[in-house]
């Protein structure tokens, strides 16, 4: 009887030791799909920061992730866009180009604050409230904080530039 606790005792820790090299983790839920290196490095980018000026004088910036579609949609910059209310979760607005998408994740789970493209629509989404795992969407970058005008109903136009970097 010993021997046959001993064997399951050595058999669970090799599966256990085996698990972990291979990856292999129980997660309630499907794992978030990995990004290459190569098109993502995270809120970096040489810490570019963007300005987006609102209406009576209210801004906020927003630090850039290093990725190929938050180098395309700095390159578009300044852009004034039109956001609207959707779903009273973000507020949304049409980009002039799409922004390419190789590479990146699948989807992420906004939180409030992240700046986002919604691939397929092709529109900028600023979420001032948490929000699910969305398949399409792909972060750009992070607000530094939510303007009021931007957790209230309806529309607001807002100016969004690149903020000059100090020498």
């Amino acid at each position: 009887m010993r021997r046959a606790a001993l064997t399951v005792t050595l058999l669970t820790a090799a599966f256990s030791v085996l698990a972990g090299q291979s990856g292999l983790h129980a997660e309630a839920g499907p794992a978030a799909p990995s990004s290459s290196p190569k098109n993502r490095k995270g809120p970096a980018m040489d810490s570019v920061r963007i300005r987006l000026a609102g209406p009576n004088g209210e801004s906020v910036t927003a630090t850039l992730e290093d990725s190929a579609a938050a180098r395309t949609f700095r390159a578009l910059l300044p852009l004034t866009l039109n956001l609207t209310d959707y779903n009273g979760t973000e507020k949304i607005g049409d980009l002039p180009k799409r922004l390419p998408i190789e590479g990146e994740p699948a989807g992420i789970d906004p939180e409030p604050g992240d700046v986002a493209y919604y691939a397929p629509w092709g529109n900028l989404a600023i979420f001032y409230r948490d929000f699910g795992y969305s398949r399409g969407l792909i972060r750009l970058g992070k607000l530094s904080h939510i303007p009021d005008a931007f957790r209230k109903p309806g529309s607001v136009s807002v100016t969004v530039e690149v903020v000059p970097t100090r020498d």
